[in-house]
């Protein structure tokens, strides 16, 4: 876990050229709150200049070449938050949606979800579905939206689901392995994350793909989400660049294996 500071010199060129770009990137969009809080401003504040940094972010990864981007928008924890600001989250997605949905689309990026979408009022299923419709056949890059979603839903839920076809004869128990149970997932069809970036400078999960990070590289850096920025971004790709991604081998078996 890294908390980071911008360097400017990095470019998506110096990227492309140093390392393996993550194909997907996974990322805790923390901080909008406190942002706010630090300039007196509501809570409100902070979400919508959040969504500012999340169309930044969003062109930076198609710039550098990432497949896949997943946002953590909104998580089952999310609804205990105060009825107004729930509301006006709610407003704000669909607001946003229904702003990029065409921006999106001209830039060859397809939008997905994950999560609990029937727990989200219907104005929201309403404009995400539409928005999926509309991307549907976009192939540069995924856009995929964690909403009403948590990591312990969604495995009780693949679990509910196997269980099901068992009882049914459909599944055998002994055919359940890892892939089978991964395609039971809501991200059945999408990579693990390669790379895990929080910011906020929090060092905790938050219920966030619990399955899919088991060999995720994680990062964390202190800036909060409304200042987070492409030269972040950046930072985060050349560190992770950096490491080395052993899956539980030693380095030598690595260095056999390349």
């Amino acid at each position: 876990m890294t908390k980071g500071k911008k360097e400017n010199s990095i470019t998506a060129e110096v990227l492309k050229k140093k390392g393996a770009i993550p194909a997907h990137i996974a990322i805790i969009m923390d901080g909008n709150g406190r942002w706010a809080k630090k300039r007196g401003l509501p809570r409100v504040a902070g979400h919508k200049q959040g969504v500012e940094t999340v169309r930044e972010i969003v062109k930076a990864c198609v710039e550098v070449g990432v497949r896949y981007l997943t946002l953590y928008t909104f998580s089952t924890e999310n609804w205990k938050r105060p009825k107004d600001e729930v509301s006006t989250l709610m407003r704000l997605i669909v607001k946003s949606l229904h702003k990029e949905t065409k921006e999106l689309h001209s830039n060859n990026i397809r939008l997905s979800t994950i999560g609990n979408v029937d727990s989200l009022p219907e104005l929201v299923q309403k404009e995400l579905m539409d928005a999926i419709k509309f991307t549907s056949g976009n192939t540069k890059m995924v856009l995929n939206l964690a909403l009403s979603y948590s990591g312990r839903w969604e495995i009780i839920n693949a679990v509910k689901k196997i269980a099901a076809q068992v009882k049914t004869g459909k599944l055998h128990i002994d055919n359940i392995d890892e892939d089978l149970f991964s395609g039971f997932l809501t991200t059945s069809g999408i990579p693990d994350p390669d790379l895990v970036i929080r910011s906020g400078g929090e060092f905790r999960i938050s219920n966030f793909l619990l399955w899919q990070i088991a060999y995720s590289e994680v990062y964390i850096t202190d800036v909060l989400w409304p200042e987070f920025s492409k030269e972040y971004l950046f930072e985060a790709i050349s560190d992770f660049q950096n490491r080395e991604r052993r899956y539980g081998l030693v380095s030598e078996q690595i260095l056999q294996k390349n």
